[in-house]
């Protein structure tokens, strides 16, 4: 089954278990949020990559109202449930179905954000994409990713593992919902946190930082100045 068959199929379902499976998700998010510096009146341009059904830009349109949000996605079914989201906001959003890992990013922006999506890529995939995004950023624009990573060694890593299945047992996470999300796990291709940082900074990104981390849970970003 391809990526984009495994997010097609979870579309429907995929924002009911959310906070289950993120068992850090307020802080995750809004640590995302706090970083930001522009004036909440601003009209930047905001492009969500690999937006699924557009949570993370929900976010930022609930605090920036007159930005206008770019979502890609290479999932049509998840994009169906992002324009189901914005139906009812008075806010201007543009869809596109697209690999932004393969294919060309179209037009400049003041925030370039990701959630839970980069990590799909190689680390060479990565790193290319990094070197891309900051070309399309415009000046003083930001890079945002909330992801998961990779523990430096294998034995942090079985931990971080241990204890995100401890942690969302523990908030009741069904069977069938585990098993989704472990089928959809199959397509990580996680790279460690002190990894990315880096491809940032030879990408040219300045005050290159990770600002909060719950084990395999980071938000870390990066300026174009």
């Amino acid at each position: 089954m391809s990526i984009k068959q495994t997010f097609d199929n979870a579309a429907r379902d995929y924002d009911l278990a959310r906070k289950q499976l993120i068992p850090c998700f307020d802080d995750f998010y809004d640590s995302a949020l706090e970083i930001v510096t522009f004036p909440l009146t601003n009209s930047i341009k905001i492009l969500d990559l690999g937006a699924g059904t557009g949570l993370f830009s929900s976010c930022f349109a609930q605090r920036f109202h007159n930005a206008r949000f770019t979502l890609y996605d290479i999932s049509d079914k998840m994009l169906k449930e992002a324009k189901k989201r914005f139906s009812h906001i008075d806010i201007k959003v543009d869809y596109m179905l697209k690999d932004y890992s393969k294919e060309p990013i179209e037009d400049t922006f003041d925030l370039i954000i990701s959630a839970l999506s980069i990590h799909h890529l190689t680390d060479i995939e990565k790193e290319r994409l990094f070197q891309k995004l900051f070309f399309n950023l415009n000046s003083n624009g930001l890079f945002i990713n909330a992801d998961q990573v990779l523990g430096e060694t294998p034995f942090i890593d079985k931990i971080y593992r241990n204890l995100w299945l401890k942690q969302i047992k523990k908030n009741g996470v069904t069977g069938t919902t585990l098993s989704s999300a472990l089928e959809r796990m199959k397509e990580d291709k996680m790279s460690t946190l002190s990894s990315q940082l880096n491809w940032l900074k030879k990408a040219n990104f300045s005050e290159v930082n990770c600002w909060y981390q719950n084990y395999s849970f980071a938000v870390y970003s990066g300026w174009k100045k």
